[in-house]
């Protein structure tokens, strides 16, 4: 069962939370309307689910309100940054812009940010960048409790390290909405499973392994500990193909960054500490910004034209007809939320109520 709420008392609501812990009233604001962003875009695996955990994690001080970015290095066109164990959804964006300004200067920037708090819907950075009409690649590292197998591996080694990359499409009268593709490396985001566990509900065969390395469709395997103490662990997409991807995100946006990568057990922290790889490029400056909007809608119009595939026996009622392109789910149940309101299920507004007794706030 899931009540429904609109999106701005639900921000106001989270953003008590954060003000109740430290945050300033900006960041506090900033941070939940991120996070109701994800809900309203239908990613609530990333949305207010996570609020009682960044109030964990500021209660154990693995988290700290109203961190600024700092930068360690400045080449020009190559930014070196540290998130300073910041809200991610505040040093993320202070570093997007930094990158911005560089973008404006030299035509692109290499931006890295380590020792970030959970960056939220990696999505949204992107977005940033195609609404200046930039392209942006983004590689993330999860440094926290390791909750995905490698292929071939029958227990956790490494989180779930998403991959993300935003390309405006079209130019002037002829713009149109963005790709924007923002993917876990696997199967499906960890949070989604707390969804699911939340729901009580099973989820799909070849996402799961339990705490033996066996085959589960149990999504609390990975959400709270089995009898034994230990925990499942998700597998990744496309076996060795998200796997090699996965493996990339943690060299790129952990050791590359200065971030570090996961070497070791789990523990009970609540933090979650996120490093990030990104590139931005202004097609403007590279010289190619007519071909390639040209060439991108062609591209597209040639996708969108395939007849609708016939339904399967694993199709769903909301899966969309004909071809989609990413970025376009989000923006439609994005409009539907705003107007119709942001289902949160029973068991996430139940710990939303218990984080705010915790810090004297009434949700």
């Amino acid at each position: 069962m899931s009540i429904l709420i609109s999106a701005t008392e639900l921000e106001e609501k989270v953003a008590s939370l954060f003000s109740a812990v430290g945050s300033s009233k900006e960041e506090a604001t900033q941070v939940a309307a991120n996070l109701v962003l994800a809900n309203l875009s239908g990613h609530d695996s990333h949305g207010v689910g996570m609020a009682p955990r960044y109030v964990d994690a500021v209660l154990e001080k693995n988290l700290l309100p109203n961190a600024r970015v700092q930068t360690r290095v400045d080449t020009g066109s190559m930014l070196g940054l540290d998130g300073q164990q910041g809200y991610g959804q505040n040093v993320g964006v202070q570093a997007m812009n930094l990158a911005f300004d560089k973008v404006r200067e030299h035509g692109s920037c290499i931006m890295s940010l380590s020792n970030a708090h959970h960056l939220g819907r990696i999505g949204y950075f992107a977005e940033m960048a195609v609404a200046n009409h930039w392209v942006s690649i983004h590689f993330v590292s999860v440094n926290s409790r390791p909750i995905v197998a490698p292929y071939g591996g029958a227990d956790g080694r490494f989180g779930t390290n998403p991959c993300c990359i935003g390309i405006p499409l079209g130019i002037g009268s002829n713009t149109r909405e963005p790709f924007v593709l923002d993917f876990a490396t696997s199967k499906v985001a960890q949070g989604k499973m707390r969804v699911a566990h939340n729901e009580g509900r099973t989820v799909e065969s070849g996402t799961l392994i339990d705490e033996h390395g066996n085959p589960t469709n149990n999504p609390g395997v990975v959400v709270v500990p089995q009898s034994n103490g230990l925990m499942g662990a998700l597998l990744p997409f496309g076996q060795h193909k998200g796997f090699g991807i996965a493996v990339a995100c943690e060299l790129l946006g952990g050791a590359l960054s200065g971030g570090g990568t996961w070497h070791r057990q789990g523990d009970a922290r609540r933090a979650v500490i996120n490093s990030m790889l990104t590139i931005v490029i202004d097609p403007v400056r590279l010289g190619t910004q007519n071909t390639f909007a040209e060439e991108s809608l062609a591209f597209i119009d040639w996708l969108k034209s395939s007849p609708s595939a016939p339904p399967s026996e694993h199709s769903k009622a909301s899966d969309p007809a004909g071809v989609s392109i990413a970025g376009e789910p989000e923006r439609k149940t994005r409009a539907d939320r705003l107007k119709n309101g942001v289902p949160i299920d029973q068991a996430t507004w139940e710990e939303l109520i218990k984080a705010g007794h915790l810090v004297g706030v009434k949700i």
